[in-house]
């Protein structure tokens, strides 16, 4: 397996999923670029890059390889995955927001940029959660006003404003999606923001062999709060794909 993670975090973040499947599986984790600490944002990052990390990595790796992204990851998964589909046994792909029907960022994105510019990383972290992540009120709230997550996202900030940029620039739609028939897990949480389960729903319209798994309960963040139900629902989708 090749685990791609999602924006603003790290490849540890899936340490709990990952104790569950390490010891049938061999697990290669990918530490994107822009979010290795004391990186900065190179000015040619898109998710073109992000597929050649992915696919240079996957070409050092022997056997098939199950591809999973969480998040922006796996949208650089499916963006790898459409550059060379012949690559993966598979894909597992945990809500990502793919921009099927309107941007990501967009006028969002703008204005959390200039809240941060104007040295109000507060504003620029609402800005993030209720228009462009669309997380429900009162947890979002709870994370504004708690000085170590206000700590934590303007450490990352300008990373993950780049990457929500790479997302908006792959353009509005889902037509190139529609020759890629890799096997694919589409994975989503019952609580997660709506937004997130319109796209990997017209995601699944779109791709042409796929399949949807709920996991209830749980929203965007299931590597966290249910690492070993996460991890049993890759374990079904190797199964299926190594069978």
């Amino acid at each position: 397996m090749l685990l791609v993670h999602g924006g603003g975090e790290s490849a540890r973040s899936w340490d709990g999923v990952l104790r569950s499947l390490i010891d049938d599986f061999r697990v290669v984790r990918v530490a994107r670029r822009i979010y290795v600490p004391g990186t900065s944002v190179p000015p040619a990052y898109s998710m073109a890059v992000e597929a050649a990390d992915i696919l240079a990595i996957t070409g050092l790796l022997d056997g098939p390889v199950l591809l999973v992204g969480h998040s922006s990851g796996a949208v650089a998964a499916l963006e790898a995955a459409v550059q060379a589909p012949r690559t993966f046994a598979g894909l597992f792909l945990y809500e990502p927001p793919v921009p099927t029907r309107s941007l990501v960022g967009a006028e969002a994105a703008r204005r959390a940029r200039e809240a941060l510019a104007a040295g109000d990383p507060r504003e620029a972290l609402r800005i993030h959660l209720r228009d462009i992540a669309q997380e429900p009120a009162e947890p979002a709230e709870g994370l504004i006003v708690d000085p170590k997550a206000r700590t934590a996202f303007t450490a990352k900030v300008a990373a993950g404003l780049a990457d929500i940029d790479a997302l908006d620039a792959l353009g509005v739609g889902v037509d190139r999606f529609r020759g890629l028939d890799v096997p694919t897990t589409l994975v989503e949480g019952d609580r997660s923001p709506a937004h997130l389960r319109e796209r990997l729903a017209d995601l699944a319209v779109a791709l042409p062999n796929t399949r949807v798994v709920t996991l209830p309960g749980q929203g965007h963040t299931a590597h966290r709060t249910a690492p070993e139900t996460l991890a049993g629902t890759i374990r079904e989708a190797a199964e299926r794909v190594f069978r």
